[in-house]
């Protein structure tokens, strides 16, 4: 197994651990920053979330500098951005730091452009994430991060960062999902 796929993995293993922070009866204290308090735990589970997102971007990096693009990368990857995102966004709703719609319609858009994507890699084609996608998993991300940090360092201001990137992040999902299928119907029109 090459290092790009080791570091995929390292997220995928990230994944649980992010998880027992937040669901386990953890006391380690407050913060207190601006008009908030910050719970210790939340902060170490969103600094394991910022790492295992950032890895992303150098297993990506490192396999194609170094021309390691597998099979089985194109298929870990992917399913390990999913895995984390959908892991976090659920704990967020348990956590009340965000609502249920919002997170159903963004696990949704996933669920739907991955079987496009099923669809489409059984009739032999590659359908590549666009910009606006890739906008999308940004917002997606830093909205994660901001809310488990609940809204550090914008919490000293009391602005509430992480709710409008989330906003923004729904936004763009619902978008570049539209898009995504109008771009990419004649995939489902065809397919045998």
């Amino acid at each position: 197994m090459n290092i790009p796929n080791r570091i995929t993995l390292s997220r995928i293993f990230l994944i649980p651990v992010f998880i027992l922070l937040l669901t386990l009866p953890l006391d380690w204290g407050f913060w207190a920053i601006g008009t908030t308090e910050l719970p210790v735990v939340d902060f170490v589970a969103a600094m394991i979330f910022i790492f295992a997102s950032g890895t992303d971007w150098v297993d990506g990096y490192y396999a194609r500098k170094h021309n390691l693009v597998t099979n089985l990368g194109k298929f870990l990857d992917p399913m390990a951005d999913k895995l984390l995102v959908a892991a976090a966004f659920i704990l967020l709703i348990e956590m009340n730091l965000a609502p249920a719609w919002i997170v159903i319609l963004i696990i949704s858009r996933e669920f739907a452009v991955t079987g496009l994507r099923l669809v489409a890699a059984g009739e032999g084609i590659v359908l590549a994430a666009g910009k606006m996608g890739k906008w999308k998993t940004t917002f997606q991300l830093v909205s994660i991060a901001l809310l488990l940090l609940h809204d550090f360092p914008f919490s000293y201001i009391g602005f509430p960062a992480g709710k409008i990137t989330l906003y923004i992040a729904l936004i763009l999902t619902v978008v570049s999902g539209i898009d995504y299928f109008v771009k990419n119907w004649h995939v489902m029109r065809d397919s045998k």
